[in-house]
């Protein structure tokens, strides 16, 4: 039987509670999981992609053994069914927080299916507590000097202190 691996893409701009759960939840489903920060030029990100490697990394350095040794954390610059191809998954993972995210996600699986047949789609519903946290609010809250320590994990804090200082 093959590997199953799985590419879970997104900015991570920064990483959240809501990413780290569905990223804890697909290495569940899949031997191996992609979480690969998008170098997308449509997007102004607070953080540099140098940055939000960084701070994934650390992020998932912190979990357990069992989880952390199923991840590999890289970045990309090119269609992600392309990205795929390159490393060989045949999985894609997106996460869902509210009926909002569904018509974009779900446009987005077709035209992924349109390119390439061969790679599948998995939407992983977040849970109920991290359905309202997206990194948009959490950078938000920050530059306001809220607290975020509720929504994003201790590597994303340290990096949005030092941002908004």
């Amino acid at each position: 039987m093959s590997k199953k691996i799985a590419l879970y893409p997104g900015t991570f701009d920064p990483i959240t509670f809501g990413h780290l759960d569905i990223i804890k939840r697909a290495t569940k489903i899949v031997d191996e999981l992609h979480v690969a920060i998008a170098t997308n030029n449509e997007k102004k990100c607070l953080f540099n992609l140098k940055e939000r490697i960084d701070i994934v990394k650390k992020t998932i350095n912190a979990l357990p053994k069992n989880i952390k040794n199923k991840i590999k954390v890289t970045s990309f610059n090119m269609l992600t069914v392309n990205y795929c191809k390159k490393i060989n998954a045949s999985i894609i993972i997106r996460g869902l927080r509210v009926v909002a995210d569904f018509e974009y996600e779900f446009q987005l699986s077709g035209m992924n299916n349109k390119l390439d047949k061969n790679i599948q789609t998995i939407f992983l519903t977040a849970d109920i507590e991290n359905q309202a946290i997206s990194s948009r609010m959490v950078k938000e809250i920050a530059s306001l000097n809220g607290n975020v320590a509720k929504f994003a994990p201790r590597p994303a804090l340290i990096y949005l202190k030092k941002k908004y200082k």
